[in-house]
């Protein structure tokens, strides 16, 4: 997951994009970490992450939602983290499997869970443990963005689907990766690198992302033979805006540019 740093804003209607404040830019002593490490700080960032705008009202019902009716469904939960989106799954009636790089995390998957839960500790830079066309759908919650080369992992996503089944992704989105490089002029096409440093629970982390323009994502959906069946910039839940006024203090609508999702079908 990654936010853009906070830029001044432009016309009056186009507010900054939004900033938890436990995001800031790499200092020296955080630089030579090891990026993404997230069983450093896993059990900080599940707990933010379980009441947090930008993840609990606004990305994950964003992801319920393209979901639609699950009931009966066998679905992938790529990158799972620590299950909130699993378990969501589960409630609504889908059998789930998921799998993270992060042990830590799976920890607090299967704690959440439970022992019985299908988890697994694995990579998508890797050939994934799974059968060929495993699944009905797969959901992809902000785990992209973490790839520099997405041609092996999307073909991986395509292999375990079966055919007609759906990818369901959320990235950061193309236009506030931009404004992000723009500050330190890197332009909009090209893959771009991007560090920041997260401070949660007293732990800090080097956190490594990877910016790309809108049609090098179409391109690689369609080169690992998916269809694009969605694009979506959806609001927040109802009910943001009271919980969270000062984010939307100098929005005039509850709308705002964050992540970009996609329903993705499967040839």
């Amino acid at each position: 997951m990654a936010f853009a740093s906070k830029s001044p804003a432009g016309p009056s209607d186009i507010p900054a994009p939004l900033q938890p404040s436990w995001i800031g830019p790499v200092s020296e002593g955080t630089e030579r970490a090891v990026p993404n490490d997230y069983d450093s700080f896993a059990e900080a960032y599940s707990a933010e992450n379980e009441t947090s705008l930008i993840n609990a009202y606004y990305e994950r019902p964003a992801m319920l939602d393209l979901a639609g009716d699950v009931a009966g469904r066998r679905i992938l939960d790529a990158g799972c983290g620590s299950g909130p989106l699993s378990a969501a799954l589960r409630d609504r009636g889908a059998v789930v499997t998921g799998f993270d790089s992060s042990a830590k995390m799976l920890e607090l998957a299967r704690r959440r869970l439970g022992d019985d839960a299908d988890l697994h500790l694995a990579d998508l830079s890797d050939r994934l443990p799974f059968p060929d066309a495993a699944f009905d759908d797969v959901v992809a919650s902000l785990v992209l963005h973490y790839l520099a080369d997405w041609t092996a992992p999307l073909a991986e996503l395509r292999r375990v689907l079966r055919p007609g089944g759906r990818l369901i992704v959320s990235v950061n989105h193309p236009f506030v990766d931009f404004l992000e490089a723009a500050r330190s002029g890197g332009g909009y096409f090209g893959v771009r690198e991007t560090r920041e440093e997260w401070t949660l629970g007293g732990h800090t982390a080097l956190m490594r992302f990877y910016g790309r323009p809108l049609h090098a994502m179409t391109d690689a959906f369609s080169a690992a033979g998916f269809r694009i069946a969605v694009m979506s910039e959806p609001p927040p839940a109802p009910g943001a805006r009271e919980l969270f006024p000062d984010a939307f203090a100098d929005r005039p609508t509850d709308s705002f540019v964050c992540f970009l999702f996609f329903v993705l079908e499967a040839a």
